[in-house]
């Protein structure tokens, strides 16, 4: 079991920056690729970016990439996201969330299903 715990998120404006944190306890961090995600009321999770257990390969969703970046510190057990260049329609809950193995099957990295452990979230507001 591993338990996650995100924070940083905030009310900015538009392009300012944000830096999110998730913080993992239980079974042994640098075990799970890890993923960040988000959601808005009335839509599904969707994808945001993605991380091998030893942080050598990453991923992104299109919308985000050049603006965010996604890294790991196994040493600290702690997964981030910085996003850059915010925008009104980056707004939602963020969860950090634990692959159910430690590598990742072919592209399945974007789909929340296949995550085994999620943390409670933490809401990004961007305003115009």
């Amino acid at each position: 079991q591993v338990i996650l715990r995100e924070s940083g998120g905030g009310l900015v404006q538009a392009g300012d920056s944000l830096k999110l944190s998730c913080a993992a306890t239980g079974h042994t961090f640098s075990a799970y690729a890890m993923g960040w995600f988000r959601q808005t009321p009335g839509k599904e999770r969707e994808f945001v970016a993605a991380i091998s257990w030893s942080g050598g390969r990453t991923y992104y969703q299109d919308s985000v990439k050049g603006r965010s970046t996604i890294s790991r510190e196994n040493a600290k057990n702690t997964l981030y996201l910085q996003m850059n260049s915010l925008k009104p329609e980056d707004t939602a809950v963020y969860y950090c969330a634990a692959y159910r193995s430690t590598y990742y099957s072919g592209t399945r990295y974007q789909f929340p299903g296949d995550y085994a452990f999620w943390g409670q979230g933490t809401q990004v507001t961007v305003s115009s």
